[in-house]
């Protein structure tokens, strides 16, 4: 299956399978409150996942663990005879015996659970899921659930959906729990379009074709349910069967988190390496750096509830990984960017999701714009790609893809590359949420070859006789993001008009004080006296208040000019469109209809 297909497929599972699944919660009215359906549709999707992967060598384990149950080490044989996954179950029932004896379903249910090994265990504690074994059996729906997942379309065994695949239903699962919640829009659920794409970016220039080579590690700061590793994993393995991955994540949400883990499970992974918590205040990774970071955070959410620990963090300056600067508190997205750089080898790689106020928020000085002048000044800015408006399932806004590269190629050095890809897409025949277009493998293709060819071009590419996709980068000198304001001060005057001095120095007149933004690559001496003097004669620079600043003026770069229409023009326009109305009028009110 190729890309294309694989990116429609996920519109068709999210379609089919999570609204099959999702439909359970008709079994849960009336014994669950609408916004607490997902705390037993998620776990039980998981089990039933576990279940289904298990089934075909159920039998096998059953035998193998009557043979070495008076083991004391046993997990090494269990694991072997499931064909290698890294969980079991012991338990004799599947859920075909569960259904077949309704009258003791909670002890038989029970019974089952307790038969996973201990890592699926954990992963259901972290969901909370077994106080609600108690509740659906209290409110009588525990047997009707499980009858539930038992229908053929619930069907989920890996030959019947992919990794990937269940992790977009599991996704698609997580976001209706949330928007039964009524939460914010803050954890955007990356598409596989968008990802293939950050993929593609991060991993153009690699080699994964030495077999010396040691495994390269992927890292995901706010996993969700690890859909951007398990495409990265899937996508370095299309370039070379034989590479060696290795997956890192961390995650606050435990739902996600446990699905995460289960898919890291399912897919041989090693579980330890996903991992729960907070990652702005509870680093789970210190000390880890990794070849590549992809990772889409959450933008528009306060960091109050870090904040102690953050700017506790912040006062350690180099030694931890805010001391640059701290954006505001009602948004922690610029955080996570620090956090991914902090966590990059010397030669590593990142590809990170922001909205706008990432490149243009806070005034020179402030912790946003000290964030952007560390990432620029270290020359690590590579590139910026624009999306297009509505690619992700619950926004609609703009975003975007910062590449950030510790170790640049030298025709990148101290340059930006700006992308604008808003144009570049495809229509979805059916939305998904505000999802309406995809980043085909054409288009992707498009942006990619632009990335590659780092320069200031115009691309577009026919998709059929009627659309065009089209794609524009703007290489930029580093140091032409950056500014200097500068305080400019005018002399306070005595009742003769001649400036008042103090030590023999011009006393300010505060009133009159004003800024000047001046290009970081232009003399702030000879820009004052050409821009600020002429007008205001006597004014000064009061160095000591010179603050860089830096911003990325993407709107503005790509800004292209549209000459107006002459009055003439919109003059006898307005003449014809009165003249037809005049004539529908008269038409209306039986007069004659013409003049």
């Amino acid at each position: 299956m190729d890309s294309n297909d694989k990116i429609k497929a996920v519109g068709i599972n999210i379609k089919e399978k999570a609204n099959l699944i999702w439909n359970v919660a008709n079994s849960l009215f009336g014994a669950y409150k609408p916004h607490e359906y997902g705390l037993v549709i998620l776990p039980m999707a998981v089990i039933k996942r576990f279940h289904d992967c298990l089934l075909p060598t159920h039998d096998k384990v059953l035998a193998t663990y009557e043979k070495i149950k008076h083991l004391a080490v046993k997990e090494g044989f269990l694991r072997t005879a499931t064909g290698g996954y890294r969980f079991y179950n012991v338990s004799p029932f599947t859920f075909e015996r569960l259904k077949a004896d309704p009258e003791n379903i909670k002890a038989n249910f029970e019974s089952y659970i307790n038969g996973f090994s201990d890592n699926v265990i954990d992963i259901l504690a972290n969901m909370g899921f077994f106080n609600q074994i108690d509740r659906m059996n209290d409110a009588g729906v525990l047997y009707q659930v499980i009858s539930d997942f038992c229908e053929d379309s619930a069907d989920m065994s890996p030959d019947k959906i992919s990794a990937v695949d269940m992790g977009y239903v599991f996704e698609n699962l997580v976001q209706r729990f949330s928007e039964s919640y009524d939460e914010e829009a803050g954890a955007h659920f990356t598409s596989r379009d968008i990802i293939y794409l950050m993929c593609d970016m991060l991993t153009m220039e690699a080699d994964f074709s030495s077999s010396d080579s040691p495994a390269k590690t992927v890292y995901d700061m706010a996993m969700g349910t690890s859909q951007m590793l398990t495409c990265m994993e899937e996508r370095i393995k299309s370039l070379d069967a034989e590479a060696q991955i290795i997956c890192y994540g961390q995650e606050i949400n435990p739902f996600t988190f446990g699905i995460a883990k289960a898919d890291v499970l399912i897919r041989g992974g090693d579980p330890d390496n996903m991992r729960f918590g907070d990652t702005l205040n509870d680093d789970k990774f210190k000390g880890y750096t990794f070849d590549y970071c992809i990772s889409n955070p959450p933008f528009g959410i306060d960091w109050k509830r870090e904040a102690a620990d953050v700017e506790k963090e912040h006062k350690k300056g180099d030694a931890g990984r805010f001391g640059v600067g701290l954006p505001a508190k009602s948004d922690g997205q610029m955080l996570f960017m620090l956090n991914g750089i902090a966590k990059l080898k010397d030669t590593g790689r990142m590809a990170i999701i922001q909205n706008g106020s990432s490149l243009f928020t806070g005034d020179a000085g402030s912790g946003p714009s000290e964030i952007r002048r560390y990432i620029i000044e270290n020359d690590w800015l590579d590139a910026i790609v624009q999306l297009p408006n509505d690619s992700f399932y619950n926004t609609g806004i703009a975003t975007y893809v910062w590449i950030i590269t510790k170790d640049k190629p030298v025709t990148h050095r101290e340059q930006v590359l700006l992308i604008d890809a808003s144009g570049c897409y495809e229509q979805r025949r059916s939305p998904i949420g505000n999802k309406r277009v995809d980043i085909t493998e054409v288009c992707r293709d498009l942006i990619v070859k632009a990335y590659s060819d780092y320069d200031s071009k115009t691309y577009e590419k026919k998709i059929d006789s009627n659309t065009a996709i089209v794609v524009k980068s703007k290489r930029l000198d580093s140091i032409s993001l950056g500014y200097n304001k500068i305080t400019v001060e005018s002399p306070q005057l005595d009742d003769d008009g001649e400036p008042i001095l103090k030590k023999g120095k011009k006393v300010a007149d505060t009133s009159k004080r004003d800024t000047e933004t001046v290009p970081l690559d232009e003399d702030m001496d000879v820009y004052f006296e050409r821009e600020v003097l002429p007008y205001r004669p006597g004014a000064w620079i009061d160095k000591s208040k010179t603050k860089v600043g830096y911003e990325i003026p993407f709107t503005k770069t790509f800004y292209e000019y549209l000459e107006m229409e002459s009055a003439d023009e919109i003059a006898k326009r307005i003449e014809e469109h009165e003249h037809s109305l005049m004539q529908k009028l008269r038409a209306l009110f039986g007069g004659e209809q013409n003049e």
